[in-house]
């Protein structure tokens, strides 16, 4: 099976909601969605599914032009952030609701709903009304009745967003083990970029209606292409800093300066933009290599192991990730100290140029 996209996009009342965009899928992968509200991803759901007409380009479903082809008519199952059951049914009905639609018999049903009920941990839970779960087991039901739809394409539109934290860590390690021998192609929109790292697969990075970049989820959060793909696949996102490079130095502003390592060697003289991940910012120097700088610190988030630190450094917001409670006085001058190794590289235009050493394995 495949799913491609062929120019896609789409305009609502002189509003470009997707840009052109080109994009394959293939049987039995993960594709993950990632981006801020607004940046595109239900719309192009939306387009995939049949909900939506493109206003350019093509749906091509193995092989065949499918884009004005009516969402009913297609192989798809779609899985929402609210709990859509039928309150009036058991847990078994709406289970096997879709395949009493498509005409399957008695016995095929039994079978496959009692299979997705064992897999989404459900079968003490047939008899119940989806009022009677809690809210994990009511979403478990919805992911179950698309799993027994055998659908060639299952979209799931951050569907864990409404849950608890215990309930979101569960499911998300539960879903790729689900549905990894399906052979169906599913997409799943999230915008955190830890969710799209749990469930691997490939992942294609949106902002303002645009794919930056789609591969494979280790690739595009290691390598971004560009420096708004590095926004997207950063939480907090990826800070950034002006640089200059003038012989074997960088110049990080400040009068901070690092020699060019192997990774930088190939750059031409001029001026740049360093992006680094807010986990690479540190309160002490544990490295001699390490850089110096000064900022004032705006804002500090305890979340209990970890402390979210963000500053102003010349203009510029940045946010720190370090481990432990910090007690620190906001307004005040705050030094933090950042590796070059966990640096990337980017032209003005953003394009990523340069890669540190540590992107291929961090």
């Amino acid at each position: 099976m495949s799913l491609v996209l062929e120019g896609v996009s789409k305009v609502v009342n002189g509003q470009t909601h997707i840009h052109p965009t080109d994009l394959e899928l293939s049987s039995g992968t993960m594709n993950v969605l990632l981006g801020p509200t607004s940046s595109g991803k239900t719309s192009l759901m939306r387009v995939m599914a049949g909900l939506d007409v493109p206003t350019t380009g093509k749906v091509i479903w193995n092989g065949t032009d499918v884009t004005g082809m009516r969402v009913q008519d297609r192989g798809v199952a779609m899985v929402y952030q609210q709990f859509i059951n039928y309150p009036s049914m058991t847990v078994y009905d709406n289970i096997a609701s879709p395949m009493r639609l498509l005409g399957k018999s008695a016995d095929q049903i039994d079978g496959a709903v009692k299979k997705a009920a064992d897999l989404m941990q459900l079968s003490a839970m047939l008899d119940r009304k989806p009022l009677e779960l809690s809210g994990g087991q009511q979403q478990r039901c919805a992911l179950a009745r698309a799993l027994v739809k055998d659908a060639g394409l299952v979209l799931l539109d951050e569907p864990l967003a409404n849950l608890d934290y215990k309930l979101r860590e569960e499911l998300r390690a539960e879903i790729p083990k689900i549905f990894e021998e399906a052979g169906s192609i599913f997409v799943y929109a999230t915008t955190e970029p830890e969710e799209a790292l749990l469930l691997g697969g490939n992942t294609a990075a949106l902002w303002e209606g645009r794919v930056t970049q789609f591969g494979k989820t280790p690739i595009v959060y290691r390598q971004p292409v560009d420096a708004t793909t590095a926004r997207v696949f950063s939480d907090p996102p990826m800070n950034f800093l002006q640089i200059r490079k003038t012989g074997e130095r960088l110049h990080f502003g400040e009068g901070q300066t690092a020699p060019v390592s192997d990774a930088f060697a190939g750059l031409a003289d001029g001026e740049y933009l360093a992006g680094f991940r807010p986990n690479h910012l540190e309160l002490a120097k544990h490295s001699p290599a390490a850089l110096e700088f000064t900022g004032k610190l705006s804002v500090t988030e305890i979340t209990g192991s970890e402390t979210f630190v963000h500053l102003d450094h010349q203009g510029e917001s940045w946010v720190g990730l370090v481990h432990g409670v910090k007690i620190l006085e906001i307004g005040s001058a705050l030094k933090v100290y950042l590796d070059p190794k966990h640096v990337y590289i980017f032209a003005k235009d953003g394009t990523a140029i340069a890669a540190a050493s540590y992107a291929t394995a961090a």
